[in-house]
């Protein structure tokens, strides 16, 4: 496998459409990002956007340019081999231009490498990393280096069989049907996941564990920001201070989960966008109303829902007019 490194994995792609203005305005409303370079007669795009523009959605570049080359051999070979699972992993991108509404994009890209044989938790098989180089207008504009593995999934232990009784066990009494009964025992509840703590957001965790819901507030232009950031993304000052909620707020978008279940969850489910009184925006779950009840401008008010021993977090309680 070491031999598909430094083969290209496309050549001479083309982006589906120059960059502009609507893409970047989907991309920003998406994100939250309000930044004013990216509006108005002189912007540019959000550099994270790299990507996006050599991106051939679901049709793919029909045309045949960007089209995978040894690449597509490789991944067979994987396949071949029993590495049938792929799980994208890290990406890096380098900016070495801004790219502006107009320009042109394209690119090429080479499989940069391929791991020996590795062991993770998800299963045995090989990290293939590639990079592109992007261009505008001919000019090199930044590079995308993307890594996935594709492993063949790791076996979970069969569940051992059910012991036998030793020698001398009381057998259980008959029930009133002539079959034996005994208690019914459940298997214990998976633990919920973990939220990720970093140096960025540990003050907001903090706060929930005081039952407060704390926003960052940027110290030099005021504009409050959710999730928790190092840098104000409207003026970039790293300086902040903190406002507490109030607690209300409406649900903005929402969605009911049934599939695919999740081990500590009881689907279905619902998942709020909640828009707080404060302006700025969270995810989290609603509860006090059935999942077929929530609705967009629903009201909901903040609580904090006890999971486990050592799990508190901050949930919405919607209510029914």
């Amino acid at each position: 496998m070491r031999a598909f490194e430094g083969e290209p994995a496309a050549i001479g792609g083309r982006g589906k459409d120059p960059v502009n203005t609507a893409m970047i305005r989907h991309w920003c409303e998406a994100m939250g990002d309000g930044h004013p370079a990216y509006t108005g007669p002189e912007a540019v795009a959000p550099p994270t956007m790299l990507q996006a523009w050599t991106m051939g959605g679901l049709s793919g570049h029909g045309d045949g340019t960007g089209r995978a080359t040894r690449y597509d051999e490789l991944l067979g070979l994987l396949d071949g081999a029993g590495y049938t699972s792929v799980v994208a992993t890290d990406c890096e991108q380098e900016y070495l231009r801004p790219l502006r509404p107009g320009d042109e994009i394209t690119f090429d890209a080479v499989i940069e490498s391929v791991s020996p044989r590795k062991t993770t938790k998800l299963g045995t098989g090989h990290f293939v990393t590639t990079r592109m180089d992007v261009r505008a207008d001919g000019e090199r504009a930044g590079t995308h280096r993307f890594r996935i593995l594709k492993y063949a999934p790791a076996r979970r232990p069969a569940a051992p069989a059910p012991a036998e009784p030793p020698t001398g066990t009381a057998t259980p009494a008959p029930g009133p049907d002539g079959t034996a009964s005994s208690a019914p025992t459940t298997a214990p509840r998976p633990r919920r996941p973990r939220p990720v703590t970093n140096r960025d957001n540990e003050g907001f965790w903090e706060g929930v564990a005081r039952h407060r819901l704390l926003i960052q507030r940027c110290t030099r232009c005021t504009t409050l920001r959710f999730p928790w950031l190092p840098g104000c993304n409207a003026c970039g000052s790293r300086e902040w201070d903190t406002v507490e909620s109030a607690g209300e707020g409406t649900v903005f978008s929402y969605v009911v989960m049934h599939h695919p279940p999740f081990p500590a969850f009881d689907p279905p489910y619902a998942v709020a966008l909640v828009e707080l009184a404060e302006g700025v925006r969270m995810i989290s779950g609603v509860t006090g109303v059935r999942p077929e009840e929530v609705r967009i401008g629903m009201p909901v008010r903040l609580e904090f829902q006890r999971v486990d021993e050592d799990l508190e977090l901050p949930v919405f309680r919607g209510s029914v007019s």
